[in-house]
């Protein structure tokens, strides 16, 4: 399969040319146009004639985010965005491990960062350059590239990155006509951040498909509930932290609606809540992974009757799960999830910029997610093998801050756990063996980490508790926080 996750863009503007193809607070943009600037985009980045093509994206949530993330595809370019929210020491980070030969971010960024950083250029300049440039495409790239950069940081945390191919998108795009049956006739709204795959994906892949994108600037409940309310809106992309900040505000939407969940795993309760604020809702939750894409989805029969349950395999996916000894689990026995697609990501990338698959020889691959299927083939999550925190959607990876908080004199010891929360799903919690105050740590993790990763609650502890093997025993660490807390 060959294919540009942009190729249908020029089709569109000759089938529906004034259809809009994105609409903003500040704009909207009809199809003939939307195709016209992505062509331009690459053409302006084709004429720059850069080694390693990667182009890095620091801008808020908007056109021009669109524009250069789907120009760099069309050009055969990797696109890279950044998170606005990082620490310059966690952007450095990145940037050093992604090595873009530009960076595009807002005039105001350009001015703070353009000492620091190389190769920084403001929007504004990059637009003046593009619109010099023919609106066809001056010459084509087919092969399957790889086409978009991501992070997750690994175990030691440290960034990782990982590179994706423009066919993994395509076939993704399967799903989305397939499981979740959207076409060119729906209506978008996307109402989070970009820099989260998820999001970013519904808008391209909306795109991909010919329908409108609607995009909020960030998330807000009531602009979201504006937006429902006053246009056309026939699809909505969530994470469950949204729903919940829907049910706080007690709106309720008579529309039909079709939501595509993905992130944390919805409570039961949440769940049946959120039929009060949607009455006319069809939801579909997905369970994936960066790496791994699409794995199962939930639909609105089957999430009513099997709440607690992730769903099963989407359209051309593969999914066991293995115990220890690799041999595969029978039902309702906890293993680990391996998955086969062609939705699965190239690999991660080293500092040599050389690129390691992360699937076996027969095309298996896990990110240590452990589960079971019960006898009706559907999937449940046990939880993730290596600590990992899901705050609202966002993965969060205890070792990163943990190598934060130890760089403070007065630590011997720290252990990052997640707390259960019924807004967040999970928060931050750090238990420190030392003396270090919680006012002095907080002001250490603000240095370096963005705020979503600066423990929520602290605890000190005399003693830490350990396995045979000397390591922190975090299961049982856990639940002495959590008994603490309960009795509290």
């Amino acid at each position: 399969m060959m294919g540009n996750i942009t190729e249908s863009y020029d089709t569109s503007a000759k089938i529906f040319p004034n259809k809009i193809a994105i609409h903003t607070n500040h704009q909207q943009i009809n199809y003939q146009k939307w195709s016209e600037w992505v062509n331009q985009t690459a053409n302006w980045l084709s004429s720059l004639h850069s080694e390693n093509k990667t182009i890095g994206i620091l801008l808020p949530n908007g056109l021009p985010f669109l524009q250069l993330f789907a120009g760099a595809s069309k050009a055969g370019w990797i696109a890279v965005p950044y998170d606005l929210k990082w620490k310059t020491t966690e952007l450095e980070q990145r940037i050093k491990l992604s090595n873009p030969s530009i960076i595009v971010t807002t005039r105001e960024m350009y001015n703070q960062m353009k000492d620091s950083i190389l190769n920084l250029m403001s929007w504004d300049d990059s637009l003046r350059e593009i619109s010099r440039f023919e609106t066809n495409i001056m010459r084509s790239t087919q092969e399957n590239l790889p086409f978009y950069m991501g992070f997750t940081s690994g175990t030691t945390g440290n960034p990782k990155a990982f590179v994706r191919s423009q066919d993994s998108w395509i076939a993704s795009f399967d799903c989305n006509r397939l499981d979740f049956e959207i076409n060119e006739y729906d209506h978008v709204l996307i109402p989070g951040a970009l820099i989260h795959s998820h999001f970013l994906y519904g808008a391209i892949s909306t795109l991909y498909l010919g329908g409108t994108v609607y995009l909020l600037d960030k998330f807000s409940p009531i602009e979201g509930h504006s937006w429902i309310q006053s246009y056309p809106i026939t699809t909505m992309y969530v994470v469950p932290v949204m729903i919940e900040a829907f049910l706080k505000q007690g709106i309720q939407i008579h529309k039909f609606i079709k939501l595509l969940s993905s992130g944390a795993k919805w409570s039961e309760r949440s769940k049946l809540e959120i039929y009060n604020i949607f009455p006319n809702m069809t939801m579909y939750e997905f369970y994936g992974a960066s790496e791994l894409s699409f794995v199962t989805v939930l639909s609105e029969h089957d999430g009513r009757q099997k709440a607690a349950t992730v769903g099963k395999p989407c359209y051309g996916v593969e999914v066991q799960i293995r115990q220890q000894d690799q041999v595969l689990a029978k039902p309702n026995k906890v293993g680990k999830i391996y998955v086969r697609s062609g939705l699965i990501i190239n690999g991660y990338m080293d500092h040599d910029g050389a690129v390691h698959s992360i699937q076996d020889e027969e095309g298996w691959a896990t990110v240590h997610d452990m589960g079971y299927f019960d006898e009706d083939g559907y999937l449940y999550i046990t939880g993730r093998e290596q600590n990992m925190i899901l705050y609202g959607g966002i993965n969060i990876f205890p070792e990163e801050i943990e190598k934060v908080i130890s760089l403070h004199p007065d630590v011997e010891e720290v252990a990052v756990i997640g707390l259960p929360d019924s807004y967040w799903g999970q928060v931050v919690a750090a238990a420190v063996k030392g003396k270090g105050s919680p006012l002095e740590l907080k002001r250490l993790c603000m240095k370096y980490l963005a705020s979503y990763k600066i423990p929520r609650k602290w605890f000190f502890l005399s003693d830490m508790p350990y396995t045979t093997s000397g390591k922190i025993a975090r299961a049982e660490l856990k639940k002495h926080i959590e008994s603490e807390v309960t009795s509290d």
